[in-house]
């Protein structure tokens, strides 16, 4: 079980929004889609959710194409900031039609969910607020219960509070149902400890695919004196350097050699070495 995506490339006019990407999410693994603003995450998961058409390429659910193909779609729910139910829809006949398209929608769940959240689901949907629209669409995602779930930037107009409580929620609801959850987000060092399988995009290309452990275990940061940073610089592969007075602290992508005396070594985060990559990317 799981998505494959083949030579995926989108073209909106003259602008290259994906570039012959090619990816596959596997089953029951928390994905992270990690990149900047236009780098093709919300038109990547617009085409394996059919609301989108490539320009080439496929898009597969469990070796099905995804294209005008309900059986295939009703296998994926994508939680987006678009609202795809009529504004003058109640919450509670929203959890309705939810259940007619989406057979394993957990109704019950669903309810507790808004109770938990403070949503009203008298209310209608145009009534809701920024952050309880987002709340909205979160119960449903939760809720829904397809074998793959997607989430494009899942807390923007949500407080600390609502965005702790759905992250814990969504680590809860993983663990006793397994499914395919991909993540697409720029608050990354809130959901770096859910990801498991980081996926970077870049302009519409896809830089790094791997998993979580190992993008972030090849990457460390080295600080010391200006002359011996420089000296075993030398022959590393370095992300950024930044400088403070004499002091100067790189990001390294690679393994490590032997710290000469006078030098500090760190490990790097997932968020840190996202930022280091793209400013490495930015020289380019």
């Amino acid at each position: 079980m799981s998505i494959e995506i083949k030579n995926l490339t989108k073209n909106f006019g003259d602008t290259c929004a994906l570039d012959d990407v090619t990816l596959s999410f596997g089953e029951n693994k928390i994905f992270g889609l990690l990149g900047n603003n236009g780098a093709g995450k919300s038109t990547l998961l617009g085409i394996v959710t059919d609301r989108l058409y490539p320009t080439s390429g496929t898009v597969e659910v469990d070796g099905e194409n995804v294209t005008n193909n309900d059986t295939a779609l009703s296998k994926v729910f994508l939680v987006a900031e678009q609202n795809m139910f009529p504004e003058d829809m109640s919450v509670k006949k929203a959890f309705n039609t939810a259940q007619l398209f989406y057979p394993d929608f957990d109704r019950a769940y669903a309810e507790k969910l808004s109770a938990k959240f403070g949503l009203n689901t008298k209310k209608k949907i145009k009534a809701l607020s920024t952050g309880y629209s987002s709340i909205f669409r979160l119960i449903l995602g939760l809720s829904v219960n397809t074998p793959y779930l997607l989430f494009d930037e899942p807390v923007l107009g949500l407080d600390a509070q609502h965005r702790d409580m759905f992250y814990r929620l969504l680590m809860e609801k993983y663990a006793e149902k397994p499914c395919t959850i991909i993540v697409s987000t720029h608050l990354i060092a809130e959901a770096a400890e859910l990801i498991e399988h980081t996926v970077i995009i870049r302009d519409g290309r896809i830089i790094r695919d791997c998993p979580s452990s190992d993008l972030t275990a090849n990457v460390y940061s080295v600080s010391g004196p200006g002359m011996l940073v420089d000296a075993y610089l030398s022959d590393k592969h370095v992300l950024t350097v930044n400088t403070l007075g004499g002091l100067k602290t790189a990001c390294v992508e690679g393994g490590t050699a032997a710290l000469p005396e006078g030098l500090v070594l760190s490990r790097v985060n997932l968020q840190d070495y996202f930022i280091s990559l793209m400013e490495e990317e930015d020289r380019k």
